[in-house]
């Protein structure tokens, strides 16, 4: 016998539905966020989009600015201890997003955050991960990148790195702000990299983060 869904499910991505459209139109209205296909352009093939990270609003730009048919299978790698923090957000996170949420606390999880990823690259997922972990507010232009965009190339050698610049957003969202400035911002996508064959972990983490870097528009954040 198949078993029927919860009476509660329909109301629950239809709302999900709503509130993901109302998340692009505010985007696109407050930041006239437009993608800049340069290395790449929009395809099914599945992706995993890395991108620098300077605000709570960089996953939603890049969303934003996907094709509807690749936002529909495209979910972001987030932290649950934000995700999880209150309903509003757990809501957004599990049913607006799909977010693949992973604890980043690493002396207090008892799950491997890399098998929540490769789990989602199993089922067919494209994903938006940040590799440098925390939001960067300092004044470097990007952090060292942590492991996992390289442990993903390790064990996924056949789904596209994709290099994504989120150009102009910290002036959208300054440090301390709680209100977007209304402020033009450019998602850049390049072109894929791929693990050398020899490549040790430094060397690709270091081209990975060069190959973003060179995204970057000149004399914007």
């Amino acid at each position: 016998m198949t078993q029927s869904r919860p009476r509660h499910s329909y109301p629950r991505r239809l709302a999900a539905r709503i509130v993901g459209q109302a998340i692009v139109l505010f985007a696109r209205a407050i930041t006239a966020v437009h993608a800049d296909w340069r290395g790449v352009g929009p395809s099914a093939k599945q992706r995993v989009y890395f991108a620098n990270h300077v605000s709570n609003a960089d996953m939603p730009m890049i969303w934003s600015v996907l094709p509807h048919h690749l936002r529909l299978r495209t979910r972001p790698v987030a932290a649950s201890d934000y995700w999880l923090k209150n309903g509003i957000r757990a809501f957004a996170g599990a049913e607006v997003f799909r977010a693949v949420l992973v604890d980043r606390r690493p002396d207090e999880r008892t799950d491997d955050p890399m098998k929540a990823i490769t789990d989602a690259l199993e089922d067919g997922a494209s994903l938006i991960i940040f590799p440098e972990g925390l939001r960067n507010q300092g004044p470097e232009l990007l952090k060292p990148f942590k492991s996992g965009l390289y442990n993903i190339a390790k064990a996924r050698p056949d789904v596209e790195l994709v290099p994504t610049w989120i150009a102009n957003l910290s002036a959208v969202m300054p440090k301390g702000e709680v209100i977007p400035l209304p402020q033009m911002v450019r998602v850049i996508f390049g072109a894929p990299v791929q693990l050398g064959e020899a490549e040790s972990r430094g060397e690709f983490l270091s081209r990975a983060a060069t190959e973003l870097a060179t995204l970057r528009p000149e004399g914007q954040s």
